[in-house]
């Protein structure tokens, strides 16, 4: 089971990352390259636990659709959302925050495990793992763009 970890800096206080990230219409916001919107559950604003979304964006050149379950929220530290629908076999997306003095650390650790057995392996090995490295370290980075011009 493949696990991407991603650390980013963001000059901006802990309770503004905590929220952003969790932002239904930041989300869209920060991955507007695959065409990522809500079409089902909550559609805009805040997350909270036991709140689900269902996405819909272009992975690969294919529309998918992928629905996600908050499970863990403890503000403004960490919170964890898991797919209860979707492309993968499962995944485990752990969004954790540490205040600095200067601003916030964010971690975002995504296990998941792919479809079709040693096929969804290879698919890793080959390019999925790479994929969906760049695909959380560029919304990271969107998302600090956007804590840091609000701050």
């Amino acid at each position: 089971m493949p696990v991407i970890k991603n650390r980013q800096f963001i000059k901006a206080p802990i309770e503004l990352c905590f929220d952003l990230a969790r932002n239904v219409d930041i989300h869209i916001q920060t991955t507007s390259e695959t065409k990522e919107r809500a079409v089902g559950g909550i559609t805009e604003g805040l997350l909270e636990q036991g709140d689900t979304v269902t996405w819909e964006a272009i992975h690969f050149g294919v529309k998918q659709r992928l629905t996600a379950k908050v499970t863990i929220m403890e503000k403004p530290h960490k919170f964890v959302d898991v797919m209860v629908k979707g492309a993968f076999q499962s995944f485990v997306h752990t969004h954790q925050f540490f205040e600095q003095t200067d601003g916030t650390i964010m971690i975002d650790t995504f296990e998941y495990k792919s479809p079709l057995g040693i096929i969804g392996v290879v698919a890793d090995k080959l390019f999925l793992e790479k994929y969906m490295s760049v695909f959380i370290a560029t919304r990271a980075k969107e998302l600090k763009k956007i804590a840091e011009n609000i701050a």
